[in-house]
C-alpha cells in the first residue's frame, strides 16, 4: 500500500457511506454530542484528518515542496481543528439519537473502553510507517503461531466496516480532490470524471486487499497490549446493533468532513500556484 493510501486510511479509519436522516427518536443535544466525542475519542480521530493533508501534493502528482513556503499556512488554515470539530458536532447533533449515543458512551466510559480510547488516540498520531511495519511483524508472528487472535482482529475490523466500503470512500476522496483541483486550475486532467473513475476502478481489487492488510496491521499494532479476551469483548461490543449505528454515523461524518476539507484545500491551492510545471 502506498503511503498516500495509508495516510488516507489512517485518517478515515474505515468510512461508511450512508444517507444521514433522522427518524423516530429525538436527536442528541449538542452538549451531549461534545461529551460523546471526547469519551469515544472521535474528537481526536477528526483532528487526525489533518495528517492526510501532508500527502495532498502527491495526490495531484506533485512533489512535496511544490507549493513552497505557503503550503503549511494553507494546510493549517483549511484543516482547522475548531472548524472540523464544529462541523462534525453539527452533523451528529442532527443525526445521532440519544439512545444509541448513550449506548456507545456507556461502553467507552467503562474501564476497557477508556483504555481502548487511550490506545486509539495515541495510535492516530504515531508514525504510519512504524505502525504498518511493526503491525506486519505482529501479524506474521500470529500466522506462524496459528494464533486465534488473528481471527479476533479480523472480526473486530469487519464489525467496523461490515459492508467493506472503505475502498469506495478512499477512491471518492481522490476523485473529488482531483476534480476540484482541476476546476481551480491547479492541475490539468487528461481524462474526464468518467475516465478518472474508470481508471481507479481497475485497481479497486488490489486496493481492497491492500487496505484489508493495512487495517489488520494497524489493529495488531494498536491493540498489542490488550489480551485476546479483551479484543473479543471489543469485537462483540462493536457487533451490537446500536454500536453499528453509531459507527456508521461517525464514519460517515468523518468522510464528509474530510471530503469537505480536501475540496476546500483544492480551492485554496488555486490561489497558490505550484512552483513547478505539471
Amino acid at each position: 500500500m502506498t503511503n498516500l493510501h495509508r495516510k488516507l486510511l489512517a485518517a478515515l479509519s474505515v468510512v461508511v457511506l450512508l444517507a444521514m436522516t433522522v427518524t423516530g427518536a429525538q436527536a442528541a443535544e449538542r452538549a451531549n454530542v461534545e461529551a460523546f466525542l471526547k469519551t469515544t475519542g472521535f474528537d481526536v480521530a477528526i483532528d487526525s484528518i489533518t495528517l492526510a493533508a501532508e500527502n495532498a501534493p502527491a495526490m495531484l502528482g506533485l512533489e512535496d515542496g511544490a507549493f513552497g513556503a505557503e503550503w503549511s499556512l494553507v494546510a493549517r488554515r483549511v484543516f482547522d481543528s475548531d472548524f472540523m470539530q464544529n462541523r462534525a458536532i453539527g452533523i451528529l447533533e442532527a443525526t445521532l439519537q440519544d439512545d444509541v449515543l448513550a449506548h456507545a458512551a456507556g461502553f467507552y466510559a467503562s474501564d476497557l473502553g477508556a483504555r481502548l480510547v487511550e490506545a486509539e488516540n495515541f495510535s492516530h498520531f504515531e508514525d504510519d510507517t512504524l505502525k504498518y511495519e511493526t503491525g506486519q511483524e505482529i501479524v506474521a508472528g500470529l500466522v506462524a503461531e496459528d494464533s486465534p487472535r488473528l481471527e479476533l482482529l479480523k472480526r473486530m475490523n469487519h464489525a467496523i466496516d461490515p459492508n467493506e466500503v472503505g475502498a469506495d470512500a478512499v477512491q471518492e476522496i481522490q476523485i473529488r480532490f482531483l476534480l476540484a483541483a482541476a476546476y481551480a486550475g491547479v492541475i490539468e486532467l487528461r481524462v474526464d470524471e468518467q475516465g478518472l473513475r474508470a481508471a481507479l476502478k481497475e485497481g479497486e481489487a488490489d486496493l481492497r486487499r491492500e487496505m484489508e492488510a493495512s487495517a489488520l496491521a494497524n489493529a495488531a499494532y494498536t491493540y498489542r497490549d490488550f489480551t485476546d479476551e479483551e479484543v473479543l469483548q471489543y469485537a462483540e461490543a462493536l457487533e451490537e446493533p446500536d454500536m453499528q449505528t453509531v459507527y456508521e454515523l461517525m464514519n460517515a461524518v468523518h468522510f464528509e468532513v474530510m471530503m469537505n476539507r480536501f475540496e476546500a484545500l483544492a480551492a485554496e491551492l488555486g490561489q497558490v500556484q505550484p512552483s513547478q510545471e505539471l
